[in-house]
């Protein structure tokens, strides 16, 4: 367990991770403080980097983001270069959601969103293959989704 953490700190991330839109005073009845040492946890929490960024979560099939794509890719090069160049490459292209390293058969796995069948081939031909030492990339449509859950389990920072 991080000794920075204790058992308020954890529910305060567990409060944010499901509505971090929730208000101070909120937050600190759940967690029995006051607001202004709940306001200090949590910015303590942001200034020690265990929350990196607050997001709204969108809908990507209500915005016309259809489909979604886990492409995996095989690099020709393994070199430190090659690797940076490619991650480089990859991060700038707005339809790349994550970018991936694997062991394995796999050098990464992108997961790419796109509005339909045609504007992904569109994407593979004219962005994606054009990014050097690409070797071989496969493409696993998502038919469904079972299971999207950002929280992270945090209980067992509470167990000694």
């Amino acid at each position: 367990m991080n000794q920075h953490l204790d058992r308020i700190d954890v529910e305060i991330l567990k409060i944010l991770q499901v509505d971090s839109t929730k208000a101070i005073k909120d937050i600190a009845k759940e967690v029995g403080l006051s607001a202004t040492p709940t306001y200090e946890r949590i910015k303590r929490l942001e200034n020690d980097g265990y929350i990196k960024k607050y997001v709204a979560v969108l809908d990507g099939i209500k915005l016309g983001l259809d489909i979604v794509v886990y492409c995996n890719v095989t690099l020709k090069e393994q070199s430190k270069d090659a690797l940076i160049d490619f991650e480089t490459a990859v991060s700038n292209l707005p339809e790349v959601l994550e970018v991936t390293g694997l062991s394995g058969n796999y050098d990464y796995m992108l997961k790419i969103v796109s509005p339909d069948i045609h504007t992904y081939n569109n994407f593979l031909m004219n962005k994606f293959s054009t990014i050097p030492n690409v070797g071989q990339f496969h493409s696993n449509i998502m038919l469904g989704e079972v299971k999207s859950n950002s929280p992270l389990p945090l209980d067992h920072l509470l167990k000694k």
